[in-house]
């Protein structure tokens, strides 16, 4: 993409009502635009470094047998009855509305009573199971406030999981299949070292369920972490029961801030057993279907990695989720600059090529904000020298490279 194409600017300043660092960035680098509190759309740079986080995200749920759908956002009122989640008083964070005809609707915030139907349709027999389905969504919640950018929004991406197992011994084997999925994930994310499951509670399903908790100062959440053991727990179940079920001693666990960047819980037959979702066993006996809950929020996850890893001259994108590997920066040497972006775009490296007539800072303290993760200069200096200044955007090191030299090192 040529820069000078790109509807979207970078800005000096971020709106004033703004408070959360990642919403900051990202609306001065031109990646996303604040339409409310707690509302952002994404622009075309964010909307790249969004697309590859979900792509990392379908590729690992793929990986242990997911099959992808998407669901509806109209959620239907009886479905809900049935489970006891339709009234504001259980659920108090739902968007609801009402149709012509004057039946009320909701926006989905999580889809089990969805999905749970759906399958009422699909399963009958042991022999239709396991399944596995997932969807990336936009869902809706009303809450009370959201101050954290594209961290907590009303309206933002999830995505969610739902396992149908006709055992509990084959849940537990999905559902850790699903754990290191997740890890996979934030590792390529580049959250790995900084993520770490964390025992919470498992409410009305299970003793407990387990959130992937990135640590930040600001994070909303407070966890115990021992990092020899590369376990938490949350604060709100942090008793000796707890302690005593991990193995764990108070002493070897550090008070750490936190944000919950994904979660999975163990279903059971909460939603199964409502909403009359049975199978057949070998023995012609019918059963209730044993059902889990994957989700992980892509925004989430990109405002995360923002908050995680920007420094004080802006963004600074790990490799796999940046919108481009490469900015080119022409310095007045345009012809050396349109061959080498020809040259990049033919290797299939993905390059942001800033051809637009600006000076030098101006161009330069653009890159540093957008984060992208190598930066490339053509100079009148460089073309002399027959070599290309690039510079690292996570370390701020800075290397002289040949053609030559330059093309194998993108391509590594």
């Amino acid at each position: 993409m040529k820069q000078s194409q790109l509807f979207t600017k970078t800005r000096k300043e971020a709106p004033k009502d703004e408070v959360s660092k990642n919403a900051e960035l990202l609306i001065r680098a031109g990646y996303v635009h604040k339409e409310m509190a707690g509302v952002y759309s994404y622009l075309p740079l964010g909307l790249r470094a969004l697309n590859k986080i979900e792509n990392i995200i379908r590729e690992e749920m793929n990986a242990i047998g997911g099959q992808e759908i998407q669901m509806t956002a109209l959620q239907d009122r009886n479905l809900w009855e049935k489970t006891d989640r339709w009234d504001d008083a259980k659920v108090d964070n739902w968007f609801k509305t009402k149709l012509k005809n004057g039946n009320e609707v909701g926006l989905g915030f999580t889809h089990e009573e969805a999905i749970t139907n759906i399958m009422t349709g699909h399963i009958s027999s042991y022999k239709d199971l396991p399944i596995y389905a997932y969807q990336i969504q936009t869902k809706f919640r009303n809450e009370t406030r959201a101050k954290s950018g594209i961290m907590r929004g009303r309206e933002f991406s999830m995505k969610d999981m739902y396992s149908f197992s006709a055992t509990e011994t084959d849940l537990d084997a999905f559902y850790e299949k699903a754990t290191q999925a997740y890890k996979n994930i934030f590792e390529r994310a580049g959250l790995g070292k900084i993520t770490f499951i964390t025992f919470a509670s498992g409410g009305v399903f299970s003793k407990y369920s387990h959130e992937f908790q990135t640590l930040s100062d600001a994070g909303e959440d407070t966890i115990y972490l021992s990092r020899e053991k590369g376990i938490a727990v949350n604060k709100e179940v942090l008793n000796e029961e707890v302690l005593g079920d991990l193995g764990l001693s108070r002493e070897e666990l550090e008070e750490v801030h936190s944000i919950e960047t994904g979660n999975i819980f163990k279903l059971g037959t909460r939603f199964s057993s409502p909403l009359g979702l049975t199978y057949k066993d070998e023995n012609g006996e019918q059963k209730p279907v044993i059902m889990g809950s994957y989700g992980i929020g892509p925004g989430r996850l990109m405002g995360t990695i923002v908050e995680s890893f920007a420094d004080d001259k802006g963004i600074v994108w790990p490799e796999s989720v940046a919108p481009f590997k490469v900015h080119l920066i022409d310095l007045r040497e345009k012809e050396t600059s349109d061959k080498l972006y020809k040259k990049l775009t033919e290797a299939k490296i993905e390059v942001l090529y800033d051809d637009r007539d600006a000076s030098a800072g101006e161009k330069f303290g653009g890159s540093d904000l957008l984060g992208i993760p190598y930066r490339v200069v053509v100079s009148g200096k460089t073309v002399q020298s027959e070599k290309f200044e690039v510079k690292i955007r996570k370390t701020g090191e800075v290397l002289m490279l040949s053609e030559e030299e330059l093309m194998k090192f993108l391509q590594k």
